[in-house]
């Protein structure tokens, strides 16, 4: 089983997992274009692209939705309250391409399992995507956590224990709050339905990261008040002061880039 980022950030979202050649998307919110050459950076078939499921209805989620689902003609998997938000944004999809999916389904040969998160949108999940252990096959799990204003119960219990993850370090307090933003977009993004904050998260990997976790990739960082280098320090940090360095000293963290893809992430048995 794998995963990666495609495109991470306000300017546009996309990840890829998958098994083999089979894969499926969680957003596409670049261009259909630009996903593609992402794609092709990482030798990944567009015709290995089975589905693309969609976490909540911004447009830095969905941009590139419809076009890319009517080019390689894949279906694209949403909740019905995010089709009545999202619809008329996409255009035109066939019929078979327009699936409706509640808590659990499956899509590209993986079992997708959807938990809500807290953030300023119609709806807004993440997911935890588990590769059946089947033919002496363990199981595999990524947790995938891009948009919520703070750790939530739902968090807590599906993103435990996960090999693999994808969550957002989205600002540093510090930047946020002496940077140039008007006093209400800071209070949007620092609330509880806006984004998670780098130590937010780190304390939330303090309890999510267990002995079989291998990877985590910090995603979604802000342009403007953040850094890789600030977020990654200070993920590392908390993580090196609490039971993680003896639990799981061999877990690696890394930085989505925002425009181009992250390297593949291959989870071992």
């Amino acid at each position: 089983m794998h995963f990666t980022t495609l495109a991470s950030g306000s300017s546009g979202n996309a990840i890829l997992v998958g098994e083999g050649h089979r894969h499926l998307l969680v957003d596409c919110g670049v261009s259909g274009k630009s996903l593609l050459t992402n794609l092709a950076q990482l030798n990944i078939a567009e015709s290995e692209i089975e589905g693309i499921i969609v976490t909540h209805e911004h447009i830095d989620h969905i941009r590139g939705v419809g076009i890319l689902a009517r080019k390689l003609k894949i279906p694209v998997y949403a909740t019905a309250g995010l089709w009545k938000a999202m619809g008329r944004f996409l255009g035109k999809l066939a019929g078979n391409q327009c699936v409706e999916v509640s808590a659990s389904f499956t899509c590209a040969g993986l079992d997708v399992l959807l938990y809500p998160t807290s953030h300023d949108s119609c709806e807004s999940y993440g997911l935890k995507i588990l590769r059946p252990g089947k033919g002496g096959k363990s199981h595999l799990m990524v947790g995938i956590a891009t948009d919520s204003g703070r750790i939530t119960d739902e968090m807590n219990r599906y993103l435990k224990g996960c090999d693999g993850f994808v969550v957002e370090a989205n600002y540093d307090d510090e930047k946020l709050h002496n940077g140039p933003y008007p006093a209400y977009l800071k209070k949007r993004i620092s609330g509880h339905f806006g984004h998670l904050e780098n130590s937010q998260l780190a304390r939330g990997l303090t309890e999510w990261i267990q002995e079989n976790t291998q990877r985590v990739v910090l995603a979604h960082l802000s342009e403007e008040n953040n850094t890789p280098e600030i977020a990654l320090s200070t993920v590392l940090n908390i993580l090196k002061e609490s039971k993680v360095s003896q639990t799981c000293p061999e877990v690696k963290v890394h930085v989505a880039p925002r425009h181009t893809p992250h390297e593949l992430i291959i989870l071992r048995e």
